[in-house]
């Protein structure tokens, strides 16, 4: 049988595996009065994710390193307040901290710049290990969530994002592992990775313009996927929903997947 052929009977069964399981155990009223930090919420999915807490009644605190364009983010409800300084703002009352901000991505061939994937693994990956770091006392204090926007590429390397990849292994790796590490201290924080695929954000499409042939997912549905992961204390949320099939065919099918994966890339692309 041809890759795809395996790929797509297999679609099917894992399909509905997953829709068998699933159970959604989102509480809208949970977020009334929470107290969130987000970081990088200065536009793009950050923003849309500021926008969701506050429909639902939470009190937010937005960090950006774009003073100007986070001025610029309006909130109608009376809890919001800008902080350029994340790690200020995990220092107070906190339920749910929400770590999103990521270094500028550059979607292409690898050219050997090691000191470019060792800023953006700071960047990334290690300025989420510090917050989470600071904000575990007060989060385990308030039963409260640690929320990590990543991305398809830390569960399945796609190319042109060898760096960006890296730090988002390394997100789903070490947050991963914590998660176990609070279960079975019983201390009550829930560890929700969030992984995405293509998101329709102004950077994004920028990045893949001419080397990407698939269609990009609406940042406000990411948002509120990402929201009600969270609030729901779940261990992963994918979107879209048929990421987790991907992945899960990936594992199965690792071969066969990636290369039908490649046939969506522009390789001649500079």
């Amino acid at each position: 049988m041809k890759p795809i052929g395996k790929v797509l009977c297999a679609t099917g069964v894992v399909a509905g595996l997953i829709a068998f399981f699933w159970k959604d155990d989102f509480n809208p009223e949970s977020l009334s009065g929470a107290r969130v930090v987000v970081t990088g919420a200065s536009a793009g999915i950050g923003e849309q994710i500021a926008y969701h807490y506050a429909r639902f009644g939470a009190e937010i605190v937005l960090t950006a390193r774009r003073e100007a364009v986070l001025q610029k983010v309006r909130i109608s409800s009376l809890g919001w307040a800008p902080c350029l300084t994340a790690f200020s703002a995990v220092q107070g009352g906190l339920d749910y901290l929400v770590l999103n901000h990521i270094g500028t991505n550059r979607f292409q061939k690898w050219t050997g710049d090691v000191e470019y994937t060792r800023w953006l693994m700071q960047v990334n990956f290690l300025s989420y290990v510090a917050l989470a770091t600071a904000a575990l006392p007060t989060l385990e204090k308030n039963r409260g969530a640690l929320v990590v926007v990543s991305s398809l590429t830390g569960k399945m390397p796609t190319p042109f994002t060898t760096s960006y990849s890296a730090t988002k292994f390394a997100l789903d790796g070490f947050f991963g592992s914590l998660r176990h590490e609070l279960i079975m201290q019983k201390r009550n924080v829930s560890v929700t990775l969030c992984i995405l695929g293509l998101i329709a954000t102004d950077s994004a499409l920028e990045n893949i313009r001419g080397k990407v042939h698939l269609s990009a997912s609406p940042a406000p549905e990411a948002a509120l996927a990402i929201v009600r992961g969270g609030a729901a204390r779940a261990h992963e949320v994918f979107y879209p929903g048929w990421l987790q099939q991907l992945c899960c065919l990936w594992a199965l099918f690792p071969s066969s997947s990636n290369q039908v994966l490649r046939t969506f890339y522009n390789y001649s692309s500079p």
